[in-house]
């Protein structure tokens, strides 16, 4: 359990702050907005030609081809849709499963927007790619899911802030700084005080990015770069709702998911579907989940992340473009996989049902304290014996301390009976390596 941020006042001026530059720059912001829109209108009309994605020579580029692409990728091939993939690392998850695979840099500006003229429409499995380049692309007519726009207003963490505040969306205080000097004189200074979160601006992911601190003490490793301070919260629990979004504007939520974190990696360890709340927070989790795709006027997926207040109310963390790991359970629990509603919605066709046909919980498998080097899934035969237990193997051949490397789906009608399937299939298999 957190504990609540002492200066509040602090925090709330620095809001005010927030609003003032967000004053200062509505007018480029309603610009962006109806381009947006004025873009989307066109896609509309240009995806409503019938054109033909499926065993054609329609070329979808995904930038990105870790686990995400490669799940993606399940879904093209099922459609055959030829797909294209760039990806930094030879040995990218998502390679076996395309049709095109591509070497090279998602952040520099060439690899991607040659990558980008290959194809017919592009988009993303992770956020931090080069937005010149896709913006470049669009404006000479490539459909660009998400749009860059959007990717601008979500790849930094302090603009993602800002962007709450100026839109009037439930988020917790925080203040943004330059470099890592500047939030220690901050607090030097007591304009601000332990404790607080630190979030990197740029480039956080599974867990890294974000810290507790509680001391001075707490500063030793951070990156001096760009970062924001956020008031701790006390909240029960973490929510997340994704947010499918075609390119006409139809639009559906996934139901409230619960995630459960690893105490040390700061990473989600399971998650839970349905989560075990009452429905009106659902609902409440639901319709602010739809305020935050509204407001970012999104293609393809967005995945809500959220935190449930011991007064219950509802506070946006943060948010992710594509799909998460929230959803993976979606792929044997629901009725349409987050990754098959990705592509129907940058596709422009119509969204399958987000409803679950049963309970789902995800339990990721990371790779265990104490080994680093090729991976081993010890007792996996184990767990295959479980009725309602599905493993997802991510296809990376190194393992090390916490890295992602698949997760196991549990389907029950009983959602306390997944549960503790979960729990066995935690304490079951181990991702190790010689």
């Amino acid at each position: 359990m957190t504990t609540r941020y002492n200066k509040l006042s602090a925090f709330s001026y620095y809001r005010k702050k927030s609003e003032i530059k967000f004053a200062a720059t509505s007018r480029k912001s309603k610009i962006v907005n109806r381009k947006s829109t004025l873009l989307l209108i066109f896609a509309s009309q240009h995806n409503n030609t019938n054109m033909n994605y499926f065993s054609s020579d329609f070329k979808l580029g995904i930038l990105g081809g870790g686990q995400l692409g490669k799940m993606l990728l399940s879904e093209t091939r099922k459609f055959d849709i030829q797909t294209y993939v760039l990806d930094p690392s030879a040995e990218a998850p998502g390679r076996i499963a395309c049709n095109y695979f591509e070497q090279g840099d998602l952040m520099d500006f060439e690899t991607v927007y040659r990558f980008g003229k290959k194809v017919n429409l592009l988009t993303i499995e992770i956020e931090n790619v080069n937005l010149d380049a896709l913006q470049k692309l669009e404006d000479e007519g490539l459909p660009v899911y998400p749009s860059p726009s959007t990717l601008k207003m979500i790849q930094n963490k302090g603009e993602q802030k800002d962007f709450y505040v100026h839109q009037s969306i439930p988020t917790a205080s925080h203040e943004r700084f330059t470099h890592i000097e500047a939030l220690k004189t901050a607090i030097k200074n007591e304009v601000l005080e332990f404790p607080l979160i630190w979030k990197s601006a740029r480039f956080g992911y599974d867990g890294k990015g974000v810290k507790v601190l509680r001391s001075m003490d707490d500063f030793t490793g951070l990156p001096q770069g760009e970062c924001i301070a956020e008031e701790m919260i006390p909240f029960k629990m973490e929510l997340a709702v994704i947010v499918a979004r075609n390119v006409s504007g139809e639009i559906k939520t996934y139901p409230v998911v619960e995630m459960e974190f690893h105490p040390e990696a700061n990473q989600v360890e399971y998650v839970i579907c349905p989560a075990r709340i009452p429905e009106n927070i659902a609902q409440k989790a639901r319709e602010i989940a739809l305020q935050v795709s509204q407001a970012f006027n999104h293609v393809g997926l967005l995945a809500v992340e959220m935190f449930l207040t011991n007064d219950d109310e509802i506070l946006i963390n943060e948010v992710a473009p594509r799909p998460h790991n929230s959803g993976h359970y979606s792929i044997e629990a629901s009725y349409t996989s987050q990754f098959e509603n990705h592509i129907r919605a940058i596709l422009n066709l119509p969204l399958g049902n987000t409803d679950s046909k049963a309970a789902g919980i995800m339990v990721n498998l990371v790779g265990e304290e104490g080994f680093s080097g090729p991976v081993i899934y010890q007792n996996i035969e184990n767990i295959l014996a479980i009725n309602g237990v599905t493993p997802h193997i991510y296809g990376k051949k190194e393992t090390r301390p916490f890295r992602k490397m698949g997760h196991v789906t549990i389907v029950n009608e009983d959602l306390s009976k997944a549960r503790k399937i979960a729990e066995e299939v935690k304490n079951t298999i181990r991702v190790i390596s010689n």
